[in-house]
């Protein structure tokens, strides 16, 4: 009888590839993948470690898993991704319930730790982050109308208060010909929308090919037969070239939306946060885009409450989000990270303080997202959807300007039945927060 295994998924994007990396693996070589945990003989969590909050989630997880272990039929439990890479030792020293503990450089060898897991055997594995290859393979959890493509890994940008270089390792890229090759497989599949992903997807290329290439990756993805959107996630408004922008402006497939987080504003902040970018650069970039791509949509995030950073500095940044009105903003309270840079900076901020002005800076842009949907009323919008609710009685789905998981959604009749991942034309005739509502058109 086939061993049964469940999954917890944590984190982002990136994570969350590696999970679907590990289901091929162990679909392919008999094990059954369950949807319950209580059904499951072991589970995996795949951990986020990023920030003091996703740590804790990831604690959570596995202590509520162990209660099915103690508990129920559960016999063994698998730890893997940020967590189980930043805090190795740490794991099993502090967690008996848990048997195996996988490095981000080492999922190929979870066949291995499931099989040991179910003995009730420990099992440890650390590889070199930089040696760890690439998959192909892999078992798609998103609906199937989208999926997340990774184009590279690790950074070596190292931001005064981030741990992902020592978790993930150097900044590699995939071959266009691999990243390519994967799209269409997506797209045999069914997949409409690509969300590329990476640290830093503005640097692709770079280190293979001596030169940034995401505006040659965006061509060739945008040959690929099915694929409608090409999406941009995590850039850098630094490494941002003409030629992006260009692609941004001018290719049909290519999302009028970039994903670019900021973090800050100041430039005394900028400079502790060792990024590279300054007040003047952040304007400039924004203006081109602006300037040149029609209707984009700009989504950004910034820190709040880093060490250091004065009444001067916060009113800076909340003057500069009530300029410059970001179509989609999200913000984080700094997290005080053990092995950073940052960790030992002076003038660290309360944590009172932190969130106060975390609020202050959420209330400004729920006003200017207001606004902003408020101006869609009367619009035609071309529409992703991505389901019916039924309680409701109304589709919902997103238009380009609108990431899955982390945006909002457009909520509409429909005068004929239509399938998820079809494409159709809104008219929006209301705001409901920080969604939108309207009537498809009849075509």
């Amino acid at each position: 009888m086939a061993i049964k295994v469940g999954f917890v998924s944590l984190g982002c994007p990136k994570n969350l590839l590696d999970t679907e990396n590990m289901l091929y693996m162990l679909a392919d070589n008999g094990f059954e993948i369950v949807p319950e945990d209580v059904d499951a003989d072991v589970i995996i969590i795949n951990t986020c470690a990023f920030i003091e909050s996703a740590k804790q989630e990831a604690i959570d997880n596995i202590l509520d898993v162990a209660w099915l272990k103690e508990n129920h039929t559960l016999k063994g439990i698998v730890v893997t991704g940020c967590l189980a890479e930043r805090y190795r030792d740490e794991v099993l020293e502090r967690m008996p319930e848990v048997d195996c503990v996988l490095g981000t450089g080492s999922i190929s060898h979870i066949v291995d730790a499931v099989n040991a897991a179910y003995k009730g055997e420990k099992y440890t594995r650390f590889d070199d982050v930089n040696e760890a290859p690439f998959y192909n393979e892999r078992v798609i959890t998103t609906p199937e109308y989208f999926a997340y493509l990774k184009i590279a890994e690790g950074c070596d940008n190292r931001c005064s208060y981030c741990v992902i270089p020592d978790i993930r390792g150097k900044f590699r890229s995939r071959s266009i010909e691999e990243i390519v090759a994967e799209a269409k497989d997506l797209a045999a599949l069914g997949v409409k929308e690509l969300c590329l992903v990476a640290q830093d997807t503005t640097r692709y290329g770079e280190d293979i090919y001596g030169t940034y290439c995401l505006d040659s990756l965006l061509q060739a993805l945008s040959e690929v037969e099915g694929i409608q959107w090409i999406r941009l996630m995590y850039c850098y408004a630094d490494r941002l070239t003409d030629a992006v922008i260009d692609e941004l402006a001018n290719n049909p497939k290519v999302a009028k939306y970039i994903d670019m987080p900021l973090q800050h504003i100041s430039d005394s902040v900028l400079k502790r946060m060792n990024r590279r970018d300054t007040e003047a650069s952040i304007r400039e970039t924004i203006g081109m885009l602006r300037e040149r791509v029609s209707d984009i949509t700009i989504r950004t995030t910034f820190i709040t409450g880093f060490p250091g950073e004065t009444e001067e500095d916060f009113e800076k940044l909340k003057a500069f989000i009530k300029e410059i009105k970001f179509e989609r903003l999200g913000v984080f309270e700094y997290s005080r990270e053990e092995n950073t840079p940052a960790y030992d900076l002076p003038d660290q901020i309360p944590e009172k303080l932190k969130r106060k002005r975390y609020d202050i800076l959420m209330r400004e842009q729920r006003r200017i997202h207001k606004e902003l949907n408020e101006k869609a009323v009367g619009k035609t919008l071309r529409v992703l959807c991505e389901g019916y609710d039924r309680a409701a009685e109304i589709y919902y789905g997103r238009p380009q300007s609108d990431a899955p998981d982390i945006d909002g959604k457009v909520y509409f009749s429909a005068p004929r039945r239509l399938r998820d991942g079809e494409m159709v034309d809104v008219e929006i005739t209301e705001v409901l927060d920080y969604d939108l509502c309207g009537r498809a058109l009849n075509k």
